[in-house]
């Protein structure tokens, strides 16, 4: 395993599967675009950047066509399913609390599913082409996000099916955080997606198994309070719970939750997964330095 590591003075704060995002839509599903503010497409203007598939949206005809043929199957499962639960009483559809099958953007997410929008010498330009399914399948290859409380880096690695633990980190992209003007959050559909907007007017959407560990320390402020600002005994259960993880365990992390307990964050390399980055290794302390159970814990203390 040779994992990317941050400076000695910087510090490693999460990891996460990166990609560029994909349409959900029935108009652009299984399409994305590469767009300058004009909305054209920019693809084959993008410095070092292989050739790739030329999407064309669907018509409006054709969606309808999909739409009725993707309503009747519904329909007949939605059938099946009430049999199985008027016999059973025990089968029913799923239901999430993520997604949403209504977009507030239907210009970007709906007629058209951008997923570079960036005038010539803007910095969503630079993105790395190994981000692109299309380019580099994930069968093949994975891009993870690294984020440091300095910079927001693009990391790639051949992927090796069943062998998690094989990662060789090549640094393909990295921008300073000051960069990033906001993330936003998008729940069309799956809700997988965000979208990284620079100060520059460029932006990107992206998409991730885990986007809550791509997105939480890019949106909220890097508060971690200093081991030496912890009263004795929250220093020592910090401390102690951070030299039971994997020996390569940076320091923790500890920030303070709306409930006024504190959550505490160990990042180890070694525990890097091919597949979902890393999860962060975490526990949750009240204020007097007691670790507490999980059914102890506030709303607030949980991770989401």
């Amino acid at each position: 395993m040779s994992v990317w590591l941050p400076t000695t003075d910087e510090t490693l704060i999460a990891r996460a599967p990166v990609m560029f995002a994909t349409g959900a839509a029935m108009r652009v599903k299984g399409m994305r675009w590469f767009r300058d503010t004009e909305r054209n497409d920019i693809q084959s203007e993008l410095v070092g950047w292989p050739g790739g598939p030329t999407y064309v949206a669907r018509s409006t005809g054709d969606t309808a066509a999909r739409n009725t043929v993707k309503g009747a199957a519904i329909a007949v499962g939605l059938t099946i399913m009430g049999i199985l639960s008027s016999q059973a009483g025990s089968v029913g559809p799923g239901a999430s609390d993520k997604g949403s099958d209504t977009s507030d953007d239907r210009a970007d997410e709906v007629e058209d599913f951008p997923v570079m929008w960036a005038a010539p010498g803007t910095i969503a330009r630079t993105l790395p082409w190994q981000m692109d399914p299309a380019r580099s399948p994930a069968e093949q290859y994975r891009t993870h996000a690294v984020i440091t409380d300095r910079r927001l880096i693009v990391v790639g690695f051949p992927y090796a099916k069943g062998n998690e633990n094989l990662i060789a980190d090549e640094l393909l992209w990295e921008t300073p955080r000051s960069t990033i003007e906001r993330v936003e959050l998008r729940e069309f559909k799956i809700g997988n997606d965000a979208k990284i907007i620079f100060t520059d007017g460029s932006w990107c959407r992206v998409s991730g198994t885990v986007r809550e560990r791509l997105t939480r320390y890019l949106i909220e402020p890097l508060d971690f309070i200093p081991l030496d600002s912890l009263t004795p005994a929250q220093r020592s259960t910090a401390e102690s719970f951070a030299s039971t993880q994997a020996p390569d365990a940076q320091l923790p992390l500890v920030k303070r939750n709306p409930c006024g307990c504190f959550r505490i964050e160990v990042l180890a390399p070694s525990r890097t997964n091919a597949s979902f980055g890393h999860s962060g290794l975490n526990t949750v302390m009240d204020a007097s330095g007691r670790e507490l159970k999980l059914t102890e814990y506030h709303s607030e203390d949980f991770l989401t």
